[in-house]
C-alpha cells in the first residue's frame, strides 16, 4: 500500500510540476493574494475528479471518442489564445494592479497583509480556472489516461496509487498559490505587474500554438 501511494505520489507531482496555463494562474492568483483559496479548492478537486476518473477506467472510455480530446483541444487553444491576449493588453496598458502594503496594526509599515489596488470578482476568477483546467486536452491525456494506465499495473493497490496522486495534487496547488505571496513584496509596483502580465501572455500564447500544432 505505501509502495504505491508513494508511486501515485511521485508520478501525479512528475506530472503537474511544470510549466502551463493552470499553474501560471495559480500563480498570479497567488501573486495578487486573490480568491487563492478558491482556485487551489478548484484544481485540487478537479484534479482528484479526473484522478478517480482515469483510475475507475473512465479513460478506455474515452479512447472510444477520440473526436471528444479534439474538440477540447480547439476549445483550449481558442480560450489560452484570449487569455493571452488579454494579459498582453494588461501589460501594454496597465490598470493600476499593483501591491500595496498594508498593515494588520494600521501603522503604516509593509509588515501586514497585501492588498491588490483592484481586485477581481469571485464569479470570473472561478469561471476562468474551471475553463483552464477543463479545456486542457493535457490533462485528459495526462491524468485520466497516463496515470489511471499506471495505476492499472498496480492491481488491487491502484486505489493507494489514487490516493498519493490526489496528495501531490493537493500539495502542490496550495503550496503553488500561498507559497507565491512571499514574492508579493517584489511585485508592489504596476512596472512588475506589466512584466509579470507580459510572460504570461507569451507563455499562454506558446501554450496555444503546441496545441494547435500537436499532431
Amino acid at each position: 500500500m505505501l509502495t504505491a501511494t508513494l508511486a501515485g505520489l511521485g508520478l501525479g507531482l512528475s506530472l503537474i510540476v511544470a510549466i502551463g496555463a493552470q499553474n501560471m494562474f495559480v500563480l498570479r492568483q497567488g501573486f495578487r493574494r486573490e480568491h487563492v483559496l478558491a482556485v487551489a479548492l478548484i484544481c485540487t478537486v478537479s484534479d482528484i475528479v479526473l484522478i478517480v476518473l482515469g483510475v475507475s477506467g473512465v479513460g478506455l472510455v474515452l479512447q472510444a471518442v477520440p473526436w471528444l480530446v479534439e474538440a477540447v483541444r480547439w476549445a483550449g487553444a481558442a480560450f489560452l489564445t484570449v487569455y493571452a491576449l488579454l494579459a498582453l493588453r494588461r501589460a501594454w496598458r496597465p490598470t493600476g494592479q499593483g501591491l500595496r502594503a498594508t498593515s494588520d496594526a494600521g501603522d503604516g509599515t509593509s509588515a501586514g497583509t497585501v492588498a491588490t489596488a483592484t481586485r477581481t470578482a469571485l464569479a470570473p476568477v472561478i469561471a476562468t480556472c474551471l475553463a483552464l483546467t477543463w479545456l486542457n486536452p493535457h490533462v485528459y491525456l495526462d491524468t485520466v489516461f497516463l496515470l489511471g494506465s499506471v495505476a492499472a499495473t498496480h492491481g488491487d493497490a491502484r486505489w493507494w496509487f489514487a490516493l498519493g496522486a490526489a496528495c501531490a495534487s493537493t500539495i502542490w496547488f496550495f503550496a503553488l498559490g500561498y507559497g507565491a505571496r512571499l514574492l508579493g513584496r517584489w511585485l508592489a509596483t504596476p512596472r512588475a505587474w506589466r512584466v509579470v502580465d507580459a510572460v504570461i501572455g507569451v507563455i499562454m500564447l506558446a501554450l496555444a500554438a503546441g496545441l494547435l500544432i500537436r499532431p
